[in-house]
């Protein structure tokens, strides 16, 4: 039998060795089993509480492709230690017919999963809180419960008993000064953009040795992020001002603001690099010229914020260094790497009307080639398919209720006909009646099962459609929307090239699919005739193409 390792330790205990001796005692079990190691996969320093680790998937393709019979690990906490994705590896390794087998537990079954895998998640909400608590009490005494912020550097030096402090930070004079001319220069009147071209252009390392950009500066003053918002330069220490949450389809965290009673506030004083003036003359800057989205009553509507103004708004890229194109002034887009941080050479621009025109144009060309307008009719057809396999399943359970009923029915008229009448029987038949209605009345609510009949002129009406698209942009408000988000599903990215001349080259990716699982089922509009709605969606390889 052809065996597959998986060994992981996590962050906490960060000891490389772990991983040998895991896969000692692993090998010693299938060695006693006589059977053949076939793979080994490990994952060094990763919390078990995600299933997005390199070694862990590539297991998970290799039992895909039945390259082991038999997955082997220490224990099932090292395997996951979430419930949920614990239950997911045993179902699908299950329906694959590969079992999986322990040193600590043996062969799994359901019960390990239900009992370790609460056990596995009490452990690490337990972990969870533990270390909270454990970071909170490092705040409370002026140390870092994190990452160093820029304008400090780490500090360690041995303790009597033999350990090294952890937390301890102090002033980067250089870093400091340079975290002094941002506040400044912002105070006297330049902005963060201006600040970060000019740092870039003297060679200012950012944090993480990377470049200076806006956002770097500005940050979020709701979360108090960024150059401009960190409370620890003027000597307060804020801490738990956010939690994260794990975001359960992808894996990555969120951050989420806790309300302000919950901040740990800890004065720092020998950390102070910016005067409280210097502060507070930055605070009335940034709070004049913030532009809060708000209706005509005054009320907050940051939904308004999220609304996409123009139609191509976040999908421009610049074609030399592959920052983003974003709008200059009113009605140019240029390369916001040239014009904010000053890392691309590529000060070309291009007229928003002009880059719309041709985009949509080039776009239609592509959504009336026939192979797209065929994909459209066979689309239809396995949506259509798709939708009435629920009806088709809920009307034969319903039917096979309502001849079980049925025959209930006749058997206690039969026994009345013979002279077995009980008074339990008047009262079996009135329940058994009702029963009877309501599986009719549900039968005949579910449309008749009819063959698909697709129109002749389908493809001809889809043609029409597409052309019509660009028109609904200049239409009503309602349809302006409709239409903006159709065509910005049909593209992943602009790439706008200069070429020789004042020429410039604008190279489409989009992806040239129809159908979104997400859509309603069709609807029925004549006896034997459906109509649905159809929109960009996942189903074609991205194609990139010029115009």
């Amino acid at each position: 039998m052809r065996a597959c390792i998986y060994a992981r330790y996590s962050s906490e205990l960060q000891r490389e060795a772990s991983i040998e001796d895991q896969l000692r005692i692993c090998r010693r079990l299938i060695a006693d089993r006589g059977w053949k190691e076939a793979a080994v996969h490990a994952d060094q320093g990763m919390s078990g509480s995600s299933h997005l680790r390199p070694g862990y998937q590539a297991m998970m393709q290799d039992a895909r492709a039945g390259r082991f019979d038999i997955l082997v690990a220490e224990s099932l906490d090292r395997l996951s230690r979430d419930q949920e994705h614990i239950a997911a590896l045993f179902k699908q390794l299950r329906f694959l017919g590969i079992p999986i087998l322990t040193v600590a537990e043996g062969e799994i079954s359901e019960l390990h999963i239900g009992l370790k895998g609460t056990m596995s998640a009490l452990y690490l909400k337990d972990l969870a809180q533990k270390t909270h608590r454990g970071l909170e009490g490092r705040v409370r005494n002026g140390k870092s419960a994190g990452g160093i912020s820029y304008g400090y550097r780490a500090v360690r030096y041995a303790l009597p008993d033999g350990s090294v402090t952890t937390g301890e930070r102090v002033i980067d004079e250089e870093q400091a000064e340079i975290v002094r001319r941002i506040f400044r220069d912002y105070a006297s009147g330049l902005s963060p953009r201006a600040i970060a071209a000019a740092l870039n252009r003297d060679h200012v390392p950012g944090p993480a040795a990377t470049a200076w950009g806006a956002s770097t500066i500005q940050g979020n003053w709701r979360r108090g992020t960024g150059i401009l918002n960190n409370e620890l330069y003027i000597g307060r220490l804020v801490w738990n001002r956010q939690r994260f949450v794990k975001d359960p389809d992808t894996g990555k965290r969120q951050a989420r603001l806790n309300p302000p009673e919950e901040w740990v506030v800890q004065p720092v004083p020998e950390l102070e690099l910016i005067s409280p003036d210097l502060w507070q003359a930055v605070r009335e800057r940034q709070g004049a010229t913030r532009y809060q989205m708000k209706s005509a009553t005054g009320e907050q509507r940051p939904e308004r914020a999220r609304r996409i103004r123009y139609l191509f708004s976040g999908l421009l890229a610049c074609g030399c260094c592959g920052g983003a194109y974003t709008l200059t002034g009113a009605n140019y887009y240029g390369c916001a790497g040239a014009r904010n941080k000053g890392t691309c050479d590529n000060r070309r621009m291009i007229k928003r009307e002009v880059l719309e025109v041709r985009v949509l144009e080039g776009l239609k060309q592509k959504l009336l080639h026939p192979d797209l307008i065929a994909a459209f009719v066979e689309e239809y057809r396995r949506e259509y398919n798709a939708s009435r396999q629920t009806e088709t399943a809920r009307r034969q359970a319903l039917e096979s209720e309502l001849g079980r009923t049925r025959r209930a029915i006749e058997q206690i008229v039969e026994a009345i006909a013979d002279g077995m009448y009980h008074p339990s029987m008047k009262e079996k038949m009135a329940t058994l009646e009702s029963c009877k209605q309501a599986a009719e009345a549900e039968l005949a609510a579910i449309p008749e099962e009819t063959p698909l009949r697709l129109h002749p002129n389908l493809a001809a009406v889809y043609r029409r459609k597409v052309e019509q698209l660009a028109e609904a942009l200049n239409a009503d408000e309602l349809s302006r929307l409709e239409a903006t988000e159709s065509l910005r599903g049909l593209i992943t990215a602009i790439r706008i090239i200069p070429l020789d001349g004042e020429e410039m080259a604008i190279e489409l990716a989009a992806i040239m699919a129809l159908g979104d699982a997400s859509a309603k089922k069709p609807r029925a509009v004549s006896d034997g005739a459906y109509s649905r709605t159809l929109v960009a969606g996942a189903g074609f390889e991205p194609a990139a193409f010029r115009l």
